[in-house]
């Protein structure tokens, strides 16, 4: 089997609501690419990566660059065995992880289809039925976000994250986290997410006002070693975000003792195959994880969820339904919630769809 064509489509994602993180950023509307590998045998994988703006070292017109680089090496290859052939794309363009985890993610779906089977068998195979979700909150004024977490509460939501840190004000972060504590009860997990918007003394002061509220912290600092600071002068658990995206950083966080819980994001780490070996890994370190990506729709959130139930429920803590979050939907049959849940199709590969009238023109094609 070989690769016959490449073809690359932009499609611009709208947030429900404009969704507010520390810094100024802010994602409403941002451009998600989706590739579809095309097989001689008359079999396509899709892919997908949305990188938000001043978010990761990730640059949405990076992807059509990196795509046009790599197509001398995928046309003509076979494309079953995906970390083989992403070896060769490694060492054709070194770094750019993001923009080579939507060709990752194509090889993975097409692989599986040749296979003929759902892509979570590929990857070691079914430990749970769904995977549960979380509900992630924008930084907006403390009863506004109380608000929003008694909505998701009332749809089974049981994993709340408050984004912290738009208006650098540490009291107001504190009001935050006490207003959605209220609202949710006690019980459903409450973590604290400043996107690196904090200094480690910001994060200090806020953990310990609210080391009454079972709250857990994510990624305050830019570094590793900033958040294990902030981690061991609150006593409170910490997720790390941002500053893990190898297993390099990986192995850090874990000498530091700085992660309770580590969010491995698709682009971040580089696709599937680098996120299936950082989900190893941890399950190493005995760590639970997170499994997302930036931003997306229902191509990402359907491989992520592929990935997420391979994993132990007592290591997977939630992962995140990104087509629920925009529109439109790329694909009719992509994952949708069910009790707070998230489950993959058992159509062979991603087992999505896209809609032709969604994806609209190509921006690229590579291949007759």
């Amino acid at each position: 089997m070989k690769i016959l064509k490449l073809t690359l489509y932009r499609v611009p994602l709208t947030s429900h609501v404009p969704y507010v993180m520390a810094d100024g950023k802010a994602c409403e509307t941002v451009d998600t690419y989706i590739l579809s590998i095309e097989s001689d045998a008359g079999l396509t994988g899709w892919g997908e990566v949305c990188p938000i703006p001043h978010y990761l070292p990730a640059y949405a017109g990076g992807v059509p660059a990196a795509v046009a680089d790599l197509a001398p090496v995928l046309l003509g290859a076979d494309p079953v065995g995906p970390e083989a052939l992403m070896a060769r794309c490694h060492a054709h363009l070194q770094g750019h992880p993001y923009a080579k985890s939507l060709v990752d993610i194509a090889l993975w779906d097409l692989t599986a289809k040749v296979a003929g089977l759902p892509l979570y068998r590929l990857l070691g195979g079914r430990q749970m039925a769904a995977a549960p979700l979380y509900h992630s909150i924008t930084c907006i004024a403390p009863e506004e976000m109380a608000r929003i977490a008694r909505e998701a509460h009332a749809q089974g939501i049981r994993q709340f994250q408050a984004k912290l840190g738009a208006d650098d004000d540490w009291q107001a972060d504190v009001a935050r986290l006490r207003a959605v504590r209220e609202a949710i009860g006690p019980g459903p997990l409450l973590y604290g997410d400043w996107n690196c918007g904090a200094t480690s003394l910001t994060g200090i002061r806020v953990g310990r006002a609210v080391a009454d509220c079972d709250v857990m912290l994510e990624q305050p600092c830019e570094s590793i070693e900033a958040c294990a600071k902030v981690r061991h002068a609150t006593g409170l658990p910490m997720k790390l975000d941002e500053s893990v995206h190898d297993q390099e950083s990986l192995l850090t966080a874990h000498r530091l003792d700085a992660m309770d819980v580590a969010c491995v994001k698709l682009s971040k780490f580089g696709g599937v195959s680098a996120a299936r070996a950082a989900r190893d890994l941890c399950l190493h370190f005995k760590v639970a994880m997170v499994l997302e990506d930036t931003w997306g729709s229902d191509i990402t959130t359907a491989a992520l969820t592929h990935l997420a139930i391979t994993i132990a429920p007592r290591y997977l803590l939630n992962v995140a339904d990104l087509s629920g979050y925009v529109h439109p939907h790329v694909a009719p049959d992509g994952p949708r919630r069910e009790a707070a849940q998230l489950k993959p199709a058992e159509r062979p590969g991603l087992g999505v769809t896209p809609d032709p009238d969604v994806l609209g023109n190509p921006v690229a094609t590579y291949g007759p």
